[in-house]
Formats: structure tokens, C-alpha cells, sequence
């Protein structure tokens, strides 16, 4: 590793992106970038022309709000983004690399983390947006990161359970193929707006908002049979008023476990059958979702029908990703930065995992 070059791993999520760089910084913020309305609004933050992260979502009434990384072109294929969303990843991707504190005249490089199946289009804009700022740039599977960084590279099936999507990646000693990749798009906010409906169906006096929600989740999100109660505040005609959501937030949680084992079961049906029993048994769960309760023993209890499994929670959800893209950073040969330089790249499909 060279003393002028800072290597930079990037975990580009839907609700939050994490960095771990070789100078020891770790930070995640918040997927939000906001520009302010109008002057006023402007004043009131202190003369800035971009504000991010939690800040941006705790003053959006006075900014044109992004989430730039949810539903456009880096989560789904076919989709678009228009300028706005292009300026705000590429904002985002800018304050991120800048938390790394590179010393002035530094070589960036950075591997990034996208969807397992992001779109060629998606990819080529995270590309875009970080040329910006990295001088060179490379894009990898999101779950084949986690799997890099923990050396779970031996008949390893890794799921990612982000906000946006749930990717999952089948890891056999070398980079993954199409063909050993799934996403479906039961996740964190698809989670939200089934509480969100289910709560709307059984309170209808009581107000709230997605955030309201949200927060719930993340406060008693379980999956198991033995969870804790969850008691929460919402306001009726202006007053607050508490609620018992218990079995919403488990039935909204659980929506996760069907199509995750679905998936499963297709990347393993379709694995040489030799191997497919030690896949079964070797099976990775990370992201942000990892942390709802009991969820990799409903997975494991799922897949009893199939043959068992056995699911291994990562004990670092927030930085696992982040963290393995800096690990594949740290060992890709120097001619392959050089290659990438100003170029679309996907991480080569042998050298990084030798």
C-alpha cells in the first residue's frame, strides 16, 4: 500500500451509507441530501447550500428532500434518474469521501457496494458520480463484500437485507456471477409500509407519519414468538395516546421471511448438487435488517422443509459491508486501480478473492 494512497470502502445503502477508509475512519450517515427551498430557508441553515443525513431529514419542511439511492437506477433495472437524483448521489458520495480526512494530494482509491443485481446503468452513475471525488473506483456486490470482509468465501450464500432491497449472493471462492445473485424488494421500507397499513387497519383514529413508523420498527422489531411487548405513542385528535403494536410489528417482520427462503432455495437448487448440503449449512446474514429479533431462526425454521440450514447473524451489521469492500480495496494489485482509472468497473471475477 503505497503512503500517499487512502483506500476506501463504501457501503452505498438506500437508508444509510457507511465508509471505513485505510486512515481508521468509520462513519455512517443518513441517505438523505436536502437543498434548501428557498432563501429563507437557507438563512435559517446557516447560509449552507447542502445539508445532509439526519439533519436533512429533521429540517425537511424547509428543503427539497432526496433519498437518491431509493428505487432509481441503482436498486432497479429499467429505471432512470433524472439530474436532480444524479446530483444528489454524486453530493452524497462527495460528503462521504470527505469524512475519510485523505491528507491533501492523496490517490483516492474506493471499492463501493451496490444491489447484487444493480443495473448496468445504476453502476455506471455510481462510477459517474464518484469520479468526483475518487480517482478511482471500483463496483462490487453489496453481500459479496460482507462475505469478502468476514473470509466467507467458502460455499458461503450471504444475505443482505438493506432498506430498499434484500440481496443475496451465492460465494464459491471467486467473484460472484450473475447467475449466483437474487434481490427481492421485501426490506426495511417495504416493512414500513406494511406496518404502516397494518396500524392504519387497526387505529384508524391514531395519526402518524412513515418516520413515526419507522421508528417503531426499529425500536421493537422481532420475529420471534417470545418478543417483547411494543408499546408506542401516537397522537388521536391531538392527543397522544398509547398503543399496543406487538403482533403488527411481528406480522409486518415476518414478511421478510418468505421470499428471503424462496430465494434461497432457488440459489441452492440450482448449485451443483455436491456441494449444495455444506451451502445449506453455511449461511450469512448481515445488513441492516439482520437486527430484527429472531430472524435468522425463522429463516432457519423455513428452510427445515428444504433440508435445514444453518444462519450465522453478523456481529457488525452497520460497517460489515463497508468494511469488506476496504478489505478487497486493500488487496486488489495496483495495475488493476490504474486500469480502472476513469473507467465503469466491476471488481474482476478471480483476482480480488485469491
Amino acid at each position: 500500500m503505497s503512503d500517499d494512497t487512502v483506500y476506501l470502502g463504501i457501503d452505498l445503502g438506500t437508508s444509510r451509507t457507511s465508509i471505513t477508509s485505510s486512515t481508521g475512519v468509520r462513519e455512517t450517515v443518513w441517505s438523505y441530501v436536502g437543498y434548501p427551498k428557498d432563501h429563507v430557508a437557507k438563512k435559517k441553515l446557516g447560509g449552507r447550500d447542502i445539508i445532509y443525513g439526519k439533519e436533512a431529514v429533521e429540517n425537511r419542511m424547509a428543503l427539497r428532500l432526496h433519498r437518491p439511492l431509493a428505487g432509481g437506477s441503482i436498486k432497479k433495472k429499467g429505471a432512470s434518474d433524472d439530474d436532480e437524483t444524479k446530483r444528489a448521489v454524486r453530493d452524497l458520495l462527495e460528503y462521504v469521501v470527505a469524512l475519510a480526512k485523505a491528507p491533501k494530494g492523496s490517490t483516492i482509491y474506493a471499492v463501493i457496494g451496490a444491489p447484487a443485481e444493480a443495473s448496468v446503468e445504476g453502476k455506471a452513475n455510481i462510477i459517474e458520480a464518484a469520479s468526483s471525488c475518487i480517482d478511482s473506483s471500483i463496483v462490487c456486490s453489496e453481500p459479496f463484500s460482507v462475505a469478502y470482509g468476514l473470509d466467507f468465501l467458502d460455499d458461503t450464500l450471504v444475505i443482505d437485507i438493506g432498506a430498499g432491497t434484500t440481496d443475496l449472493c451465492r460465494v464459491h471462492g471467486t467473484m460472484p456471477e450473475p447467475d449466483d445473485q437474487r434481490t427481492h424488494e421485501v426490506a426495511g421500507d417495504s416493512i414500513d409500509s406494511t406496518l404502516a397499513k397494518l396500524i392504519k387497519d387497526a387505529h384508524p383514529e391514531a395519526q402518524f407519519s412513515i418516520n413515526m413508523v419507522r421508528a417503531f420498527k426499529e425500536k421493537g422489531s422481532s420475529v420471534s414468538t417470545k418478543m417483547d411487548d411494543v408499546t408506542v405513542t401516537m397522537p388521536v385528535k391531538g392527543k397522544p395516546t398509547e398503543f399496543d403494536i406487538t403482533e403488527l410489528v411481528y406480522q409486518a417482520c415476518y414478511t421478510m421471511v418468505p421470499p428471503t427462503v424462496a430465494a434461497l432455495q432457488d440459489l441452492i437448487a440450482t448449485y451443483d448438487p455436491e456441494f449444495q448440503e455444506k451451502m445449506r449449512g453455511n449461511i450469512l446474514l448481515g445488513g441492516g435488517g439482520s437486527q430484527i429479533k429472531g430472524l435468522g431462526r425463522a429463516i432457519e425454521e423455513a428452510l427445515n422443509e428444504y433440508g435445514g440450514g444453518n444462519v450465522t447473524t453478523v456481529e457488525e451489521p452497520q460497517y460489515a459491508g463497508s468494511n469488506g469492500a476496504l478489505s478487497i480495496a486493500l488487496d486488489m494489485p495496483e495495475e488493476y486501480w490504474k486500469e480502472f482509472s476513469g473507467a465503469e468497473a466491476e471488481a474482476p471475477a478471480s483476482e480480488a478473492a485469491e
